[in-house]
């Protein structure tokens, strides 16, 4: 996911890289399925397996946090669990709108997982009069005139932007002017921030259009090692991959 970053929390002021930040949600994962297991402590070899990260990087990222475990012994998953909470900053509430309640909107007003991990979906906003009022997991929906009002009442500083692309950016500016410092967009658009604004971008396309890619290079490989063809060279011997101006690109642009 890309990140647009202007501000800089307690965690970058204490010289914990931008990279390290990014993992720790992937260590508190695995922390807390064990922690789920009752296991008591973990080795980083077994924790870095977990969390999809080798063992020397998980050390060195834990260093950062101050804390190193025990040699024999390993982590402490309890307090490593606590420890990471913190960091983050979800020891404490963190209330939340979600802008845009269609199929994907509706779908992260239902996900349980924003709840257990400190975040309290604290209103849902639409454009649509006839969505006002209507249900969704629980939650009223509230119109987008009211945006403004909803934010100062919750004390909201994260917005969820779940637009079509063309309305995004007005709402994020809507969000922005009313106090909101951090945004997840997973509207297909890039948005314009002022200096002190967070936004971190979620764009299923893309990550799908990358896992296409793989999986092209894959499959020109396994041609290539039956008939001796590369990649390149297969595509360009179908037929059905040619279009008007001739071949097809490797990758088509998004």
């Amino acid at each position: 996911m890309a990140t647009g970053r202007t501000h800089r929390p307690a965690t970058r002021s204490r010289g914990i890289p931008e990279a390290t930040v990014a993992r720790l949600p992937l260590y508190l994962r695995a922390l807390t399925a064990l922690s789920e297991r009752s296991v008591p402590t973990v080795s980083s070899e077994e924790l870095a397996a977990a969390a999809g990260v080798n063992s020397a990087k998980l050390r060195k990222d834990f260093s950062y946090l101050g804390s190193y475990g025990t040699r024999g012994v390993g982590y402490d998953v309890e307090y490593l669990v606590y420890q990471i909470s913190r960091e983050l900053g979800l020891t404490q509430d963190w209330p939340v709108v979600i802008v845009g309640i269609g199929n994907l909107g509706a779908a992260l007003a239902n996900y349980g997982g924003f709840a257990s991990r400190g975040f309290r979906v604290a209103a849902l906003i639409d454009a649509d009069p006839a969505m006002a009022g209507k249900p969704v997991a629980g939650i009223p929906v509230q119109h987008t005139d009211d945006l403004e009002k909803i934010i100062e009442d919750n004390g909201v500083s994260i917005g969820v932007i779940a637009t079509p692309a063309g309305a995004a950016q007005q709402v994020c500016d809507r969000l922005v002017a009313a106090g909101v410092t951090s945004i997840l967009n997973f509207a297909p658009t890039v948005l314009s921030v002022p200096e002190g604004v967070d936004v971190r971008k979620v764009d299923l396309s893309i990550e799908l259009q990358i896992l296409a890619f793989h999986e092209q290079r894959k499959a020109g490989e396994e041609a290539a090692g039956t008939d001796g063809a590369g990649p390149v060279a297969a595509a360009r011997g179908n037929s059905a991959d040619k279009g008007p101006d001739g071949d097809v690109p490797a990758v088509m642009p998004a």
